[in-house]
């Protein structure tokens, strides 16, 4: 394990745009309420405009353009590049989240409580005030195929519950195998020392895998619900459901052959990259025809 930095003084915020005009100036606007350290501003934008650059000039964020679109965590991993080096804490959002008062500074006391934590997430409320599942056990071979085959036909099922493992019905602080890229804080020191994200996911998985190689590496992964943040979705995404469907089935296979690595285990990585792909085409059919249905 890296040898880690236990200083404060500011925090980093980092976020990436991909036409987020309408969200991103109240996610702007959250940050100063909520946290009283200094903040250095990144705005990543995924597909550059002349109006994303103007709203970041306005609320003194850093603009970097990247006009190849090279997914989420690569993003984050050049906008983190931006930072000083200074600064240990990084805020990794969603352009579509809104801080609550004193969110940031909660996580940041967190952090402070022992050096082994990097990464620290937030209780994620979507706008009606329903958590979200933002902190869970990283997917097993058990849990991950209960849940992929049985998520969308039974609710409630004991995979789903497992993979989940959330805080809803008992918002505790608790260790966590992951922790939801809409917003989490990392240190940056930890951050650095497994390489930061994975590239090689375009989006969906990354921070799946980033819980999980921090966990790997003897860091802990925390949810702290005494902090909390709203999450509106996944807006940029929307309207392309069967698309990204394919790209999270793709993630998918991606993170699983990484974890079942081993040259003894490739009939395995076979069988979930053939079953995650016909299930890819079953829900990306069904999510064609409804789109036709409702244009």
């Amino acid at each position: 394990m890296a040898e880690l930095r236990s200083d404060v003084g500011s925090v980093a915020v980092l976020t990436v745009s991909y036409h987020s005009d309408d969200v991103l100036p109240e996610f702007l606007a959250s940050i100063p309420r909520a946290t009283s350290a200094e903040t250095y501003v990144v705005v990543a934008d995924n597909l550059p405009s002349a109006s994303t650059r103007k709203i970041a000039a306005d609320a003194g964020a850093r603009y970097l353009a990247l006009p190849d679109n090279p997914g989420y965590g690569t993003a984050m991993d050049l906008a983190a590049a931006e930072v000083p080096d200074s600064i240990e804490w990084l805020l990794i959002s969603n352009p579509d989240v809104i801080l609550r008062a004193g969110a940031v500074d909660q996580l940041l006391a967190t952090a402070g409580t022992d050096s082994r934590i990097a990464a620290i997430g937030p209780a994620v409320l979507t706008p009606d005030g329903e958590a979200y599942p933002s902190a869970r056990a990283i997917p097993s071979l058990r849990t991950g195929i209960g849940h992929a085959l049985f998520a969308n036909i039974w609710i409630g099922n004991p995979w789903t519950r497992a993979y989940r493992k959330d805080t809803t019905a008992e918002p505790v602080m608790r260790d966590a195998g992951w922790l939801s890229g809409s917003c989490l804080l990392v240190r940056r020191s930890a951050f650095d020392a497994i390489g930061g994200f994975d590239r090689g996911f375009f989006m969906y998985f990354e921070d799946v895998d980033l819980g999980y190689r921090l966990g790997r590496a003897g860091y802990r992964n925390v949810y702290d619900p005494a902090a909390v943040v709203e999450h509106s979705g996944a807006h940029s995404t929307s309207s392309e459901s069967a698309r990204m469907i394919a790209a999270h089935h793709a993630s998918a296979r991606r993170f699983l052959r990484k974890k079942y690595a081993s040259w003894w285990l490739w009939p395995l990585r076979v069988s979930l990259g053939v079953g995650l792909a016909l299930r890819s085409a079953l829900l990306s059919r069904r999510a064609a025809r409804a789109q036709d249905r409702s244009g």
